[in-house]
């Protein structure tokens, strides 16, 4: 028989039909109740076995973990948490799982365990709902895009460029490191190297981006990213996604309104197509919540959070009106802040970020006009030469989800900023050309993918929310 899937059969199934299932076991119970997921929902499929009729060998080889598929008749079923049950007729063990070494038993693994085995954390509840979450949002990134008409640009991985001027790249070399080439000056030769230049991991696809919309006009990339930052934090990864448009013809309140509109698609897309994983996830969300202080517990629910985001406009603040409310503020006053706000040109902290959203403006907040000195230099210059046309996007229990600007489409001022950055002029020719041939203002913006996964999740640590998290002395698999 053809197999069906479990979520089908709970949504669409038609009692006293005969159905196929194939997935893998939760929980065998009293040597009758399989507790059975396919991974296409969160919900299990209770399959009933009558043992008197099945051979015991059988049985002992249904533990948790174990793939098996099972063909019965779908009746209601007469027990609690469930609809539909399986009154199993024909089993077949499809792949064993030995009790004694499988590590996944049905009882509660910490978070920090499952990142050891992330080849099957999967298949605990809490993952396989982050996957498909993930999913999802993959899927209403495309589709807000699309409906919009951007076009979708790859990007590349391999770079020769540093969008963001901080230097912490991977490099990529074919080079032999025991015996490396030099130059007469004792430095690495890259010309034996295999693009004959010293080449990167792309910390972002923005500039080659920003070379599509001066043509096409709208477009936007969705990729890997990497920063060699040797942050051990629970908000960094060293491998992570981007989504970055680019747009023509955009200045900063365009981007800004692009921004809060794409952001709530999203959450409104979340809460209408993953509403049973997201229950289960707000769930867990308010147990780890009780586990906290109360001092550091949120005032709001997971989805409560998801609803806020959607049903509130996001606040536009200024960098310099932020500045005084936080310098005004009383964790500031008292010393509360890690980080004290002492003057204009601070570069704003999570916690100052979090204090704005959660405790003044009790709203998502968006973030503009900040000091020069403290952004990239792609970022156009305003008229008083010392802020830019930057915005940040904050949220709840988050802080930045997105940052972006208006581009520096004047050619001169944006050959002034390469210099004044120290960034090799030469190296960035074709980066200029774009505003000496058919220059035109232009905006963009980056959404970290996973610090949205976060946000959508409820979950706390960066790293449960992509399948394989690459972090300082981590790259395993």
């Amino acid at each position: 028989m053809k197999r069906t899937k479990i979520n089908t059969l709970l949504h669409q199934g038609q009692v006293n039909q005969i159905v196929n299932v194939k997935g893998w076991v939760r929980t065998f119970r009293s040597n009758r109740f399989i507790a059975l997921n396919d991974g296409s929902t969160i919900n299990n499929l209770q399959a009933v076995v009558d043992f008197e009729n099945f051979d015991e060998t059988l049985l002992k080889r249904i533990n948790t973990g174990a793939c098996v598929s099972v063909t019965g008749t779908l009746v209601e079923s007469q027990g609690k948490g469930q609809s539909m049950e399986v009154i199993v007729e024909t089993l077949e063990i499809i792949g064993d799982a030995d009790a004694e070494k499988y590590p996944l038993q049905p009882k509660k693994h910490s978070l920090e365990f499952l990142r050891e085995i992330a080849h099957l954390r999967v298949r605990t509840n809490t993952f396989s709902a982050i996957y498909r979450v993930r999913h999802a949002m993959i899927f209403a990134v495309h589709n807000f895009f699309n409906e919009k008409g951007f076009f979708n640009v790859h990007t590349p991985i391999i770079t020769g460029s540093d969008a963001e001027g901080a230097g912490e790249m991977f490099r990529v070399t074919t080079l032999d490191l025991k015996n490396t080439p030099l130059t007469e000056e004792e430095e690495i030769n890259f010309k034996e190297d295999f693009f004959e230049k010293e080449t990167n991991l792309t910390v972002s696809g923005q500039l080659e981006g920003e070379t599509a919309a001066l043509a096409l006009s709208e477009i936007y990339t969705f990729g890997p990213t990497f920063r060699a930052e040797n942050s051990n934090t629970t908000r960094h990864l060293a491998e992570f996604w981007m989504v970055e448009p680019e747009m023509a013809f955009y200045d900063l309140n365009d981007n800004m309104d692009l921004a809060e509109s794409f952001l709530k698609y999203l959450v409104n897309y979340a809460l209408e197509h993953c509403k049973d994983d997201l229950n289960f996830l707000n769930n867990r969300y308010e147990e780890e919540q009780k586990a906290k202080p109360q001092n550091e517990r949120t005032e709001m629910g997971l989805v409560e959070h998801l609803e806020f985001v959607k049903n509130n406009n996001f606040e536009r603040v200024s960098y310099t009106e932020a500045i005084d409310i936080l310098k005004g503020s009383k964790p500031n006053k008292k010393k509360k802040f890690k980080y004290l706000i002492e003057e204009w040109g601070a570069d704003l902290q999570s916690e100052h970020e979090r204090f704005l959203v959660e405790k003044h403006f009790k709203k998502p907040v968006i973030l503009y006009n900040y000091p020069k000195n403290i952004k990239a230099f792609y970022m156009r210059n305003n008229e008083d030469d010392k802020t830019v046309a930057a915005m940040d996007v904050l949220f709840p229990g988050i802080g930045e989800i997105i940052g972006g600007s208006q581009r520096e489409e004047r050619l001169e001022v944006l050959k002034s900023r390469i210099i004044e950055m120290g960034i090799e002029e030469s190296e960035m020719n074709w980066y200029l050309d774009t505003r000496r041939f058919g220059s035109a203002p232009h905006s963009g913006f980056g959404l970290g993918f996973e610090r949205m996964i976060q946000f959508i999740t409820g979950m706390g640590n960066i790293r449960d929310v992509i399948p394989f998290p690459r972090t300082p002395g981590n790259a395993a698999y």
